[in-house]
């Protein structure tokens, strides 16, 4: 990677990564209030900007935030700032792509409920911390169901994506206190597995794939991109509640996320998930129809920094 800065795109500027900054008022910052979305590049191309665009101002409509511009030049201003800052990094590296939209800054004399000005857009680019997480494709991930329970969706639909993580990161902070290379899984509040922290869960029990409904879910579009290339290859997908004997006792799990795309779970709770083969040969084929669509092989974008 080159030492020279990438660029953000903030409120109808481009600036250095360094001079980005937004107010101590905006509502975003203090409350939380915003939405979001990620892609990423596969050999520094975009993947699904679309799709990701679609959500993001589903999102928006969910928390009736208007954005103050059309998807289409949110998509023009997107193409501008990866344009930019793909240049920055190595030709097997690749980089998240984020839009980040917050309802603005409070209104002088408006308490925190009151009205605000207009939002505040932001769009921004981070590498792919590859490095790091490279020994999950080889020796699987670790997943812990932590105490804490996915909010339910009567409270917040999980299936806009927003700014408010806090019970996502407790989840991954307990997660870790067992195990610090362990991901989160969240239970929702009947004690069926849910999701983590940007990544959806995935169990094989006899050769058919199932994942929990997505009504109890953020829908990654990763994970509709594991459902229709399962579908593609002859795998059976089922949606359904899954509880965590279901998943002790399959074959296989996997995740699927943004960065991730694909990745073999090892253990949960600390028990081995089947033989403890990683992957097992259903994720290893939905991992090779993964790598055909994009164009790249992604396990080998991760493990060749084991080499």
């Amino acid at each position: 990677m080159t030492t020279a800065e990438p660029v953000v795109y903030i409120n109808g500027e481009i600036v250095p990564f360094s001079q980005a900054t937004v107010s101590i008022s905006d509502r975003g910052f203090i409350l939380g209030d915003a939405v979001f979305d990620t892609t990423r590049t596969f050999g520094h191309r975009i993947f699904k900007l679309q799709e990701h665009l679609d959500r993001l101002y589903e999102s928006l409509k969910y928390m009736r935030i208007d954005p103050g511009m059309s998807k289409e030049e949110m998509s023009n201003w997107t193409m501008r700032i990866l344009d930019n800052n793909i240049e920055l990094v190595d030709a097997n590296e690749d980089i998240w792509v984020t839009q980040r939209v917050t309802r603005g800054s409070r209104v002088a004399g408006a308490d925190i409920q009151g009205s605000s000005s207009k939002a505040t857009v932001i769009i921004e680019t981070f590498p792919i911390p590859f490095k790091e997480r490279a020994s999950y494709y080889t020796d699987g991930i670790p997943i812990v169901t932590p105490a804490i329970r996915r909010t339910p969706p009567d409270s917040v639909s999980p299936r806009a994506k927003t700014h408010n993580y806090i019970n996502l990161i407790l989840a991954d902070m307990e997660a870790r206190a067992h195990d610090p290379h362990a991901y989160a899984i969240l239970l929702d509040a009947n004690g069926n597995l849910c999701e983590g922290n940007g990544s959806n869960i995935f169990l094989v029990k006899d050769g058919c794939v199932v994942t929990p409904k997505s009504q109890y879910v953020l829908g990654g579009i990763s994970r509709e991109t594991t459902i229709e290339l399962a579908n593609e290859i002859g795998i059976d997908v089922q949606e359904a509640d899954v509880d965590v004997f279901d998943a002790y006792t399959a074959d296989e799990l996997f995740i699927t996320s943004t960065s991730f795309c694909i990745c073999p779970v090892s253990t949960l709770n600390g028990a081995t998930i089947g033989t403890g083969e990683t992957p097992g040969p259903v994720t290893d084929r939905l991992q090779k129809a993964y790598s055909g669509l994009v164009g790249i092989d992604v396990v080998d974008q991760y493990t060749m920094w084991l080499k």
